[in-house]
């Protein structure tokens, strides 16, 4: 029994199929439903061609909106290390006047010990 509906399930796919497979039945365009369906069929190309068209309206809609996004996000990181290029210019030049200053200091007492070996001990 099991095998036997197993078998007839086959069938009825297998002839399914056949039907499928057979060429759609040529309709008589002639007359006057001829150009009324070619009107329908190129009614019908249009309508894929818009829905097609609209697709890819979204797609690039997306692909603008993803991009804005991407530009405002760089923008926002180029403007945080220009801070942060500012700061550490600040920084740096605040080091070298320190360095100028610590230099000058050292120079000095180099100068006073060179003056006190050269002056004549008593």
């Amino acid at each position: 029994m099991k095998y036997g509906l197993i078998i007839l399930l086959a069938c009825m796919a297998s002839g399914a199929l056949a039907q499928a497979r057979k060429p759609a039945p040529v309709e008589d365009i002639s007359g006057q439903e001829g150009p009324l369906l070619q009107g329908q069929q190129r009614a019908g190309i249009a309508y894929r061609e818009l829905q097609q068209a609209q697709y890819e309206t979204g797609l690039a809609e997306q692909d603008y909106l993803n991009a804005e996004d991407a530009s405002r996000a760089a923008q926002k990181r180029a403007d945080e290390f220009r801070r942060q290029a500012e700061t550490a210019k600040k920084t740096f030049e605040a080091a070298k006047v320190k360095e100028a200053a610590a230099r000058k200091a050292y120079e000095n007492a180099l100068n006073a010990v060179d003056r006190l070996q050269r002056k004549p001990q008593k």
